[in-house]
């Protein structure tokens, strides 16, 4: 039997992050500030720290990971590298399944990679406090986590769906030493316009965005967290690439195939980033595929435009080039409450554009299907974002049972479930539907968007296209 579990020691910890936008196959386009029609951060640089900004645009390819944050990463990094056997005996397949799990950080995510790097940076710079928003309460625990460690106070402002059915994740956020406030709150302007238009609305991520940045900008001590999206942020979740990629010349083998879920971006990016480069560097001969996949309810890539776009519904951030289903979009109250942001981060849709990348998306319910599978084989009880991950790595597996192919899969699970109980009690009592998200939605979006602005597609056209 092979061995289903690799670690690696501290000292092979990365030093370096890897930035992809030297790699690129061509020039990311530039954020448009709205005010001037043309190239600009607009609110950026007051509410992120010079060395976040410097990192966001940075063509260095390897940018130094401060030793402080490494040493707060060693309390659950590097994290182990799985082979699902059991999932393989389970599914008679020749292909070879694996998956990083970054499940064992203190938070239960990903997102601490990040998190504690953006705390770190902020209170070298002398903020005192960190506002930002939350979906599923992942990227929220984790940012109040890297703030305590680094004395800093923070204030989150979670999509109020999520706010009721994830308590556990709220009351995470509030032992870290966080306030949480359910959005659209009355502790806004933002908020409360919106919550007067519509008493009961449940809340989004873009609602939520503006209502951190408009805090911040209103507090000269405070500064904007983000915990998708930007550069800055998937540069920051490399080490999970990295890890892997050494873990990988441990088995001695190398993915045909990567499988990883996409919100924002941040989680795909870590995973897959540092394989990019060895493909475009020349440093493996295989042809790697590059697989992204989205709920049928935020079809964000699959369905939405790649056009510029404010990443909040108060259209108080920049224009940002990305592929989007419209600043106003509120989901529906799907469970995978980290899957629900109307946007994608530009690098993804860029690469997605140049054909670097393939997506797919699914419905909760076949997502469910696969999660129960993957815990009744090895045990370990997803979050439904990455159990969109899994639904695709165990597609490709059955593919490669039909055609005799013996690919190796590899995919990234970025988190546990054990604050899911909500949803998986509703999909074991059959409660869940199969979502999808109508298209003429999209489309209404996207008129709106060029009502809103005439000018958009003469931008699009000289940057994007």
């Amino acid at each position: 039997m092979p061995s289903t579990k690799i670690f690696l020691d501290e000292e092979e910890l990365p030093k370096q992050w890897y930035c992809i936008l030297p790699d690129l196959p061509k020039p990311l386009p530039p954020f448009i500030d709205p005010e001037i029609k043309a190239p600009g951060g607009g609110v950026a640089p007051k509410i992120f720290p010079k060395q976040i900004l410097a990192q966001e645009f940075s063509q260095d390819r390897w940018i130094d990971i401060p030793e402080e944050v490494r040493e707060v990463y060693k309390l659950w990094r590097p994290t182990p590298l799985f082979r699902a056997v059991r999932l393989e005996r389970a599914l008679k397949t020749p292909a070879k399944i694996y998956y990083k799990y970054e499940g064992v950080s203190p938070p239960g995510s990903h997102k601490p990679n990040t998190a504690v790097a953006q705390a770190y940076y902020n209170m070298k710079e002398g903020i005192q406090r960190l506002a930002t928003e939350t979906g599923a309460g992942q990227w929220g625990s984790a940012l109040a986590f890297g703030c305590m460690l680094f004395g800093l106070k923070c204030t989150a402002y979670m999509v109020k769906v999520s706010y009721q059915q994830k308590p556990y994740r709220r009351i995470m956020m509030e032992s870290y030493g966080a306030e949480v406030y359910a959005s659209p709150s009355e502790h806004t302007e933002t908020g409360r316009k919106i919550l007067k238009e519509d008493p009961n609305n449940p809340g989004s991520l873009g609602i939520a965005i503006s209502e951190a940045v408009e805090d911040a900008l209103k507090h000269e001590d405070t500064n904007y967290g983000i915990g998708s999206v930007f550069n800055h942020v998937l540069l920051h979740q490399t080490v999970i690439g990295l890890e892997a990629k050494k873990q990988m010349e441990i088995a001695e083998d190398y993915p045909d195939v990567i499988y990883g879920c996409i919100g924002g971006g941040s989680s795909f990016s870590g995973i897959m980033w540092p394989f990019y480069y060895d493909k475009v560097s020349g440093k493996t001969q295989k042809d790697t595929r590059f697989v992204a996949v989205e709920p049928t309810a935020c079809p964000s890539v699959t369905k939405g435009e790649y056009t510029y776009d404010h990443g909040d519904t108060a259209r108080i951030t920049p224009l940002v080039p990305m592929h989007t289903l419209g600043h106003d979009y509120v989901p529906p109250p799907i469970h995978a409450g980290g899957l629900r942001y109307h946007g994608i981060a530009p690098t993804i849709s860029l690469l997605a554009s140049k054909k670097q990348l393939e997506t797919v998306a699914y419905n909760q319910v076949e997502v469910f299907d696969a999660a129960k599978l993957f815990i009744q084989t090895e045990g370990i009880i997803p979050a439904p974002e990455p159990a969109h991950a899994i639904k695709a790595a165990i597609d490709e597996a059955l593919r490669c049972k039909k055609t005799g192919e013996e690919k190796t899969i590899l995919f990234l699970l970025c988190g546990h479930g054990y604050f899911d109980m909500q949803a998986y009690s509703d999909y074991f009592s059959g409660k869940l539907l199969p979502y999808e998200y109508p298209k003429e939605k999209v489309e209404e979006a996207m008129r709106k968007l060029r009502k809103l602005y005439p000018w958009l597609d003469d931008v699009k056209k000289k940057f994007i296209e």
